[in-house]
């Protein structure tokens, strides 16, 4: 009885542990027909969200699914890579999509080493398109997801460019969310 009043008054005071989020809906590598590559052997730690695009005109009515299963196969036998080189894909209408397990380090074509970082690419080449409405709030979810799984704050985020000065990416329309401290600030809200 006497746990239960304790209880109540830590609730009463704010001092109760708020229940844990869950997760953004991500799509599974297998629903979208991918093959899930094999587990690390040590999980890496994460210590940086990082933004990317795709670089490549998005058109409307694109398959995703297809996109994302022709990726992984230029992934694995053109490049020699374990999988898609990003750990999420955002698509324009806001579906997130597992990519690279994220216990596995991302690939790149870029100088920058990768190792503890979340990738997060969205679909579309944002030096010419502007992100979607959709893919903005997709991306400040999974981002504060993340952000909470690895204790994290807002200045763990930045994007591709931050790290590597051979690349645009994640093009000028998404970078302005970053530069303006808007991104930030939506996953600090949510934190």
């Amino acid at each position: 009885m006497k746990a239960l009043a304790i209880a109540l008054l830590l609730a009463l005071a704010g001092c109760a542990a708020a229940p844990r989020p869950a997760p953004p809906a991500i799509v599974a590598v297998e629903a979208w027909g991918g093959h899930s590559a094999p587990s690390a052997a040590a999980p890496q730690p994460i210590t940086h969200i990082t933004l990317h695009h795709q670089g490549e005109i998005w058109q409307a009515g694109t398959d995703i699914q297809a996109y994302l299963r022709r990726l992984q196969q230029w992934s694995r036998e053109t490049k020699h890579w374990a999988d898609i080189p990003y750990h999420y894909v955002i698509g324009t209408d806001g579906h997130i999509y597992a990519a690279r397990p994220l216990a596995q380090p991302g690939d790149t074509n870029t100088e920058y080493d990768p190792r503890g970082h979340a990738l997060v690419m969205l679909v579309g080449n944002f030096e010419e398109q502007q992100p979607t409405p959709a893919q903005l709030q997709a991306a400040v979810e999974l981002t504060a997801w993340l952000a909470r799984e690895h204790g994290l704050g807002p200045d763990a985020i930045a994007s591709h460019k931050d790290y590597s000065h051979q690349t645009v990416c994640p093009g000028r329309n998404l970078y302005a969310y970053l530069e303006s401290g808007w991104f930030k600030a939506e996953v600090a809200r949510r934190l």
